[in-house]
């Protein structure tokens, strides 16, 4: 996206979330001053510039019907917005930081050497937070199986028997779900 997008998409958040929660009478959570409010709104703006206008619709209108604050007079905080945002049109996945910096560190070069980058990228849009140690443990479980399921797959059709179409399913979901994360990774290496 353009810088020029950027401010345009920007604009279109401030206009169809901050300016009608506003124009309800939601004030600045408590304790947040002047400032500190403007600079949560700009981030806001920015991280959700890539929603639909619809979707920034459906989160005002959320947002209205859930106001911050023990009155419930507040604009809701950041947090909270975002976490709504993202059930009603989860960022893409160039769109989010955290699956950039997963894949840009040790754990995602690992994963995409070690074939488990699509289960790494589920758990990572499933839980959005880093992975731990026990985390890891588990995608590479779940990869294992998925590899497993996928050999079993080959060895059918090398048979001559029919594979079911939700075992092709599977396969064209891991496959969709490796070229994204080859994207990403492109993504990354392209920003450095």
């Amino acid at each position: 996206m353009s810088s020029k997008e950027q401010a345009e998409a920007e604009r279109r958040v401030r206009q169809r979330l901050v300016e009608p929660l506003q124009r309800l009478g939601l004030a600045r959570p408590t304790g947040v001053t002047a400032a500190q409010f403007e600079a949560m709104i700009d981030d806001l703006c920015g991280r959700l510039s890539y929603m639909s206008e619809m979707n920034l619709d459906a989160l005002a209108e959320q947002a209205a019907a859930r106001p911050g604050g023990r009155d419930g007079n507040r604009f809701p905080i950041a947090a909270k917005l975002l976490t709504w945002a993202a059930e009603i049109q989860p960022p893409a996945d160039s769109a989010s930081p955290l699956m950039r910096a997963v894949f840009a560190s040790a754990i995602g070069r690992a994963a995409m050497a070690e074939d488990w980058a699509p289960e790494l990228l589920s758990f990572l849009r499933k839980n959005r937070c880093w992975p731990k140690e026990y985390d890891l443990r588990g995608i590479r479980e779940r990869a294992v199986e998925a590899r497993q399921r996928l050999q079993k797959q080959d060895e059918q059709a090398a048979r001559g028997f029919i594979v079911a179409d939700t075992e092709r399913e599977f396969r064209a979901r891991r496959e969709a779900a490796l070229d994204r994360c080859k994207r990403i990774v492109e993504a990354v290496a392209s920003n450095d």
